[in-house]
């Protein structure tokens, strides 16, 4: 019977990724449905906790972005590149891994990514080097970011572990950071050079390639106030977490525990750039980043619960037939984990469906931390929205989907710097745990 509700959940998966958006939150609650109704199984746990902190978080960046914040940090970032051009490979994914880090979405790439392509272009610098990196950069350090759904989810299962918030980012920030550094070494050797590129001579001689030159964005007035009450607001955030943690102990008995903590901060900063940039707070649901940032949380709804509600109802035979492996081959978790993203096109989602199992069966907390960075295989299936917008924003046509799907220039470098994270944070993580 278990194939039958395996196959169920694969269907689900399947038929949510070809609606695309918020389609696959919407075949999870199908999958839930089949699997309750059909199958007998009890609905499983709700992430409410993980979509609420989504939710504040992505209110306080879409009021920073109405008052023209992600202006003013794209402005800075295209002056970094434009700065050094030859280096954009390097510096790209590090503008998208800071900004993903953040702000806690990785949905802020996609602001960079025109500039990223267009600096590219100007230098002959084939853009699918730079582009492939970024992307797969922002989404890999959503697994670093102290304030994303996921990191804060994890923390708070790891903590009876004996492993808090902080040691945590510790572990993860370096070997994220790192890893994405190895990948853009990669990235930078991926492909012929752009003037040997036919699709590109193609592309040149039919005069479909224009060079637009540096952009000109206009920046409101109280863009830099709204950047700075966000970074107050993360800088409390990691302050309040740091008091309340058992390592720490500066606040004992916290009235507020960590993730309520960071839902009411974040309010208190989207409240705050409300008031004194001076917005239209209805303005603040039309940003693209709220936008994005709901749609994730229909996705993690839906995915995650259907993916609870198979794992809970066989939480004893997963344990039969994986503890034991797992124990003995503890790097399994992370492809484990790196298919599941690849399906699940969520960190959140697959952190909160599979690490709680994980740990249930007796995985250690050392082998659950080093293979954290495998939940952001989001690059796989070239269908993820900043892959797809990569492509749409590289008129040369280097940064392409190949006929095969999966011969696209995001695999290489995305697996190479999710290896090299696992292995890293083995390495770092066996330091500080």
């Amino acid at each position: 019977m278990i194939l039958f509700e395996i196959a169920v959940v694969l269907a689900a998966i399947y038929l949510g990724a070809r609606m695309g958006s918020m389609g696959i939150g919407f075949a999870g609650g199908l999958g839930v449905l089949i699997l309750t109704a059909g199958f007998g199984l009890k609905p499983g746990t709700i992430p409410i906790d993980v979509i609420l902190i989504i939710m504040s978080v992505i209110t306080a960046i879409a009021a920073m972005q109405v008052s023209g914040g992600m202006d003013y940090l794209v402005s800075l970032a295209e002056k970094l590149l434009r700065k050094h051009p030859k280096q954009i490979t390097f510096l790209a994914p590090v503008v998208t891994y800071l900004m993903t880090l953040f702000a806690g979405t990785g949905h802020t790439a996609f602001s960079t990514l025109p500039v990223i392509a267009e600096v590219a272009k100007e230098q002959g610098i084939r853009p699918s080097r730079p582009l492939s990196i970024a992307v797969v950069a922002s989404q890999v350090a959503i697994t670093a970011s102290p304030i994303s759904a996921a990191v804060v989810f994890f923390s708070g299962i790891l903590e009876p572990f004996g492993v808090d918030y902080l040691v945590l980012l510790a572990v993860c920030i370096p070997s994220t950071f790192i890893a994405c550094m190895i990948g853009a070494v990669v990235a930078n050797l991926m492909g012929k050079p752009l003037a040997e590129d036919p699709v590109y001579q193609d592309r040149l001689a039919k005069g479909l390639i224009k060079k637009r030159g540096a952009t000109e964005i206009e920046i409101k007035t109280n863009a830099k106030r709204s950047v700075v009450i966000f970074l107050l607001a993360i800088a409390a955030v990691m302050i309040y977490a740091t008091a309340i943690s058992d390592k720490v102990g500066i606040i004992v008995d916290p009235v507020l525990p960590r993730d309520s903590a960071i839902m009411v901060i974040m309010l208190t900063a989207a409240a705050m750039i409300t008031i004194f940039c001076q917005l239209d707070a209805s303005e603040i649901s039309n940003a693209g980043t709220f936008k994005s940032g709901m749609s994730a949380c229909i996705c993690v709804l839906g995915v995650a619960w259907l993916g609870d509600t198979l794992i809970a109802n066989h939480i004893d035979e997963i344990k039969a037939f994986a503890g034991t492996l797992l124990q003995s081959q503890p790097w399994l978790l992370s492809i484990t984990l790196f298919f599941s993203s690849m399906l699940l096109y969520s960190q959140g989602a697959t952190t909160k469906a599979l690490m709680p199992a994980a740990l249930a069966i007796g995985v250690s907390p050392l082998t659950a931390v080093a293979s954290f960075a495998a939940v952001s295989a989001l690059f796989v299936l070239p269908t993820y929205p900043t892959l797809l917008a990569a492509v749409e924003m590289d008129d040369t046509g280097s940064t392409r989907i190949g006929k095969a799907v999966f011969n696209h220039p995001f695999l290489v470098p995305g697996v190479i710097t999710i290896a090299s994270s696992v292995a890293l944070a083995f390495l770092f993580g066996s330091l500080m745990l």
